[in-house]
């Protein structure tokens, strides 16, 4: 596999990224309410990868939006997209709880965390929750935390009071310790609350784990949150993206060798 465009559909929007020869080329995010231009932008990326050999895969944790949206695509495309979770598994361990069934996009990131740094590692990823979970250094995701995202945060305090107003999420004034009116209180409290949960919640993993793992930040306000902190090792903004070019890889390798010993049997 030379060329694959991977889908990301998210809670909020869709992500979409071009890889050629194992390196993402271009990607871009769009909100799930604009469903045509999400359309438009999968087949301009489409059009871009002149591989004949490239493959589409699709990875979701919002089923109502992905599957017919899959079909678009499909009928847009005139190819087959592949599903994560179908046609291809995800190439990560857990240790789980019988039945749990975590979100793609948190395996998926786990998996390209892992595959590139091949040790225990703690990943944030910040969108519309705030996940912060853990990979151990043979590569077995054993979960973690689902904390409420910086702007859903902000949106249920709107929502559920009778006065506290509506707050676009952002950055506190660095200068200013503290939150002199109300809407700068509510980006005070979530920004640091979301902060000092993920460092106790890499603290907690340490402590079990009797040594201190690398910590990975992605997501939509992963800028926001933890630009300069000096927990964070790496910032990596497409890592759920790069989770699906590392299963279909690992997949093609898997077919491949299954072929190839498949063969070697029938010479014998």
């Amino acid at each position: 596999m030379s060329a694959l465009l991977a889908i990301s559909v998210g809670n909020t929007r869709t992500s979409f990224a071009r890889f050629v020869d194992r390196k993402l080329i271009a990607s871009e995010h769009i909100e799930n309410t604009n469903e045509n231009k999400i359309v438009d932008g999968i087949a301009a990326a489409w059009a871009e990868l002149s591989d004949s050999d490239a493959i589409v895969v699709l990875a979701s944790v919002n089923d109502t939006f992905a599957n017919p949206l899959k079909i678009k695509i499909e009928m847009r495309l005139k190819t087959e997209v592949l599903r994560i979770g179908k046609e291809l598994p995800i190439p990560i361990g857990v240790c789980l709880d019988a039945g749990a069934n975590p979100g793609q996009d948190r395996l998926l990131a786990a998996a390209a965390a892992y595959d590139s740094l091949k040790q225990a590692v703690v990943v944030v990823d910040a969108g519309t929750a705030m996940t912060v979970d853990f990979v151990d250094g043979e590569g077995v995701f054993h979960g973690g935390a689902i904390i409420p995202g910086a702007s859903l945060q902000l949106k249920s305090l709107h929502e559920n009071t009778a006065a506290l107003p509506r707050v676009a999420f952002a950055q506190p004034d660095p200068k200013e310790p503290f939150g002199r009116n109300t809407a700068a209180a509510m980006l005070l409290g979530v920004y640091e609350g979301l902060r000092g949960a993920m460092h106790r919640l890499v603290e907690r993993y340490a402590e079990h784990y009797k040594a201190f793992p690398m910590v990975v930040v992605t997501g939509g306000d992963a800028d926001v949150l933890f630009t300069g902190d000096d927990l964070v090792d790496r910032h990596v903004a497409d890592l759920v993206l790069i989770g699906i070019r590392v299963a279909a890889e690992k997949s093609i390798e898997e077919d491949s060798h299954d072929t190839n010993a498949s063969i070697d049997a029938h010479e014998e």
